[in-house]
């Protein structure tokens, strides 16, 4: 790549010229689930018996009839070729955390030359796909490859348009021969019916029949809009999602000016589009503005039950990828594409709810007098710490490990804040007594024109990574590139446990004559003898709280490689095993599968430190050298003493060295055999590669701090972040 590269992107940023989205005008609400094969679809095209059958199924939980798989599979085919689709797909989430897809056309050949178009029972229910070459931790050898992948009839199908055709696509879960799990999608399943068997059971003890109990989630997407004639221009970015290279800009985000700042006219009629295909899908997009970091946006959808939440959450990622490019834009979803500014991340918002809308954890105007939220509550609080490490190795990657405990990130230490008013509760409770906690009100602001607001019980923490908002809670340290089927698999599954716990301890107290009141009073307070160390309201950034929060036994996983050996430790995998989410296998292989993936992305981004810093920054850093000794050789020449050219010409020189030193440092410790264990492996790799990397982008980001800009191969930060 030449040097001229940066200076041709930067022009051709310029040129740039907008394009009108083609459904621009088009209203919501005519176009919302128009590409989904929703229940009024269902409704409209099924027999009313198979109807019924198949809602039983979506809205009640029970098991699906295979007997019903024809009749919907003629009426799907149907729907989707009426909305031109010639193949279909059995959609699936591998353990990459990505999404994946083999295509089948409906065409049928028939005897004398023809072809119908079919798709039947079988082919709806069940799909084929290789189970060796995508992640299976040994699950599945490269000699066995048979998999299944199976038809979720929770989550609809729906059409992906493309203007040469369009293609339905079929959620489905993935598994191996064996009937193990290969993807994220059937863990996510069996943890949202463990909650719902022992949530269901717990409201019995509150006189409250529910037939399920669902957990929703909502999730926050943050991301970064860079040109894609940036992007193209940055091998790193190309190869790894991230900056490996780049010097601080004299101006960042400091001055705070584009958080909920005016949306840049193109970004916004990327959005505008990219929104109106979500809205087809049936992808409830409610917000969106500019986040911190300059470059960077947030999207975010009304909550969800939590299988459907997952799925669209992928179909949100791959639409803002899908249409960046369209308006010369690249779309980037790493947890830290810049450093010295904010990363992304995907603030997972969770609740549980019944199948009659009643939210579980809904406080109402008297949360200390709402016994049965308090009862949720505290299974949450037990919860998270006991297996505060569970949570941290959910969201436990290489890309975090730059932004967790950075300014826009919680620390990796797993807290939770309740703020005031649940603090106040829970601190009477601890006395015995049942009392009101602070009060909301009226925020007067001091002008008669403007109306008194309502004023929360209690303000927002956003240091805390596990934080009480209102009526659910928003899980902070997701990654932006991450997949939130893993954490809310967690979290499922922990806070069925707790509830599960507390449930027999409460039918126990009842059953010998005390009253529900009274009963939940003692769990409560047994449970927050030791749970309370979890509890923090106030700076999750500070020192001092690390150093409390070691006090208190909390676990500090400062890093993926720390925190990924955990997961397979006994109790998680007694626990995962008891509530039939993970078995032993599936739990060491999703160990396995991660901690490979941290060295492999370790080491791509070391091979791409290593050749961007041979072939593009060396070189330009010579040319320069170059320059200046024919100067100094010039004026000495003239019979000039050239004191501050022979100056930077020896300074230019000593770095250029230096950064010849690091770059053979790197090769030396990247270039190693493996060690005996995929641990000690990805331990070698953090504590060895990684240094040696960040060591050459030392130097070479102070070597773009000298070489002139027109001879500098690279865009800088100052033309990725500002240059619209």
């Amino acid at each position: 790549m030449s040097k001229e590269a940066r200076l041709n992107a930067v022009a051709a940023v310029t040129r740039w010229q907008p394009r009108t989205p083609p459904e621009a005008t088009a209203h919501v609400e005519d176009i919302f689930g128009a590409n989904v094969f929703t229940l009024e679809r269902m409704r409209e095209r099924l027999p009313k018996p198979v109807f019924k059958n198949l809602l039983a199924t979506i809205d009640r939980g029970q098991k699906v009839d295979p007997s019903i798989a024809d009749a919907v599979a003629i009426a799907m085919r149907d729907w989707a070729v009426d909305k031109g689709a010639t193949h279909y797909t059995h959609w699936f989430q591998p353990l990459t955390g990505l999404t994946a897809e083999k295509h089948d056309s409906f065409i049928t050949p028939t005897f004398g030359g023809g072809a119908l178009k079919e798709f039947s029972g079988k082919e709806l229910i069940q799909g084929e796909p290789d189970a060796s070459s995508l992640p299976s931790g040994g699950l599945r050898t490269t000699f066995e490859a048979r998999g299944y992948t199976a038809w979720d009839p929770t989550s609809p199908a729906f059409i992906v348009e493309n203007p040469n055709g369009t293609v339905l696509c079929i959620p489905t879960a993935y598994a191996s021969w064996t009937g193990e799990a290969l993807d994220k999608k059937t863990p996510l399943m069996r943890s949202m019916a463990a909650i719902s068997e022992q949530a269901v059971r717990a409201l019995k003890i509150f006189g409250v029949d529910a037939n399920r109990v669902i957990s929703t989630v909502g999730a926050e997407q943050e991301y970064f809009l860079i040109d894609s004639n940036f992007f193209y221009a940055r091998p790193d970015l190309m190869t790894c999602g991230r900056t490996l290279f780049g010097a601080a800009p004299p101006r960042g985000q400091e001055l705070e000016d584009h958080y909920f700042g005016q949306i840049p006219d193109r970004v916004l009629a990327y959005m505008l589009e990219a929104e109106m295909e979500l809205y087809k899908l049936g992808v409830p997009v409610k917000t969106r503005h500019n986040e911190v970091a300059p470059g960077q946006y947030e999207i975010a959808p009304i909550f969800e039950e939590s299988n459907v939440a997952n799925d669209h959450q992928q179909m949100t990622m791959t639409m803002l990828q899908r249409l960046a490019p369209k308006y010369g834009l690249k779309c980037l979803l790493h947890e830290k594409p810049f450093a010295g500014i904010n990363g992304s991340g995907k603030h997972n918002n969770w609740a549980l709810g019944t199948d009659k809308g009643k939210n579980l954890l809904d406080p109402g105007d008297n949360p200390h007098q709402n016994l049965q939220f308090l009862f949720f509550c505290t299974a949450v609080i037990q919860a998270v710490y006991r297996h505060a490490d569970l949570l941290r190795v959910s969201v436990a990657n290489a890309g975090n490990d730059h932004r967790l405990g950075a300014n826009e990130a919680p620390p990796a230490i797993i807290s939770i804040f309740l703020g005031d008013q649940l603090s106040g509760i829970y601190e009477k409770l601890e006395d015995g007594k049942l009392e009101a906690g602070a009060k909301a009100g009226l925020l007067g602001l001091g002008v008669d024109v403007l109306p008194p607001l309502p004023k929360d019980a209690g303000d927002r923490n956003r240091t805390s990574p596990f934080a009480f908002t209102g009526n659910k809670f928003e899980f902070r340290a997701l990654g932006s590139n991450q997949s939130v089927a893993g954490p809310n698999v967690v979290l499922n599954t922990i806070v069925a446990e707790s509830i599960d716990e507390l449930a027999t301890t409460m039918e126990k107290a009842v059953a010998a004559g005390k009253s529900v009141e009274d009963a939940l009073g003692e769990t409560i307070r047994s449970v927050m003898k030791d749970a309370k160390a979890v509890l923090f309201d106030g700076d999750g950034y500070s020192d001092e709280w690390h150093k409390e929060a070691e006090k208190r036994g909390l676990p500090n996983y400062r890093t993926t490689v720390d925190a990924l050996p955990h997961l397979a430790d006994a109790k998680n995998v007694k626990l995962f095993g008891k509530y039939n989410v993970l078995s032993e296998r599936e739990v060491e292989s999703r160990e396995d599968i991660y901690i490979e993936q941290y060295v492999k992305v370790i080491n791509i981004e070391a091979e791409t430190t290593a050749s961007i810093g041979r072939t593009m920054i060396l070189p330009a850093a010579l040319a320069y050298q170059q320059q200046i000794a024919a100067s100094v050789s010039g004026a000495k020449a003239a019979g000039t003493d050239c004191v501050g050219g022979k100056e930077l010409l020896d300074e230019l020189c000593g770095t250029i060295c230096k950064f010849k030193a690091a770059l053979d440092q790197l090769r030396k410790v990247n270039d190693h055999d493996d060690p005996p264990t995929k641990l000690e492996h990805a331990k070698f790799m953090l504590n060895e590669v990684v240094p040696a990397m960040n060591a050459v982008r030392e130097i070479g980001d102070d070597l773009e701090k000298t070489v002139p800009a027109d001879g500098w191969p690279l865009p800088v930060y100052r033309d990725m972040l500002f240059v619209k």
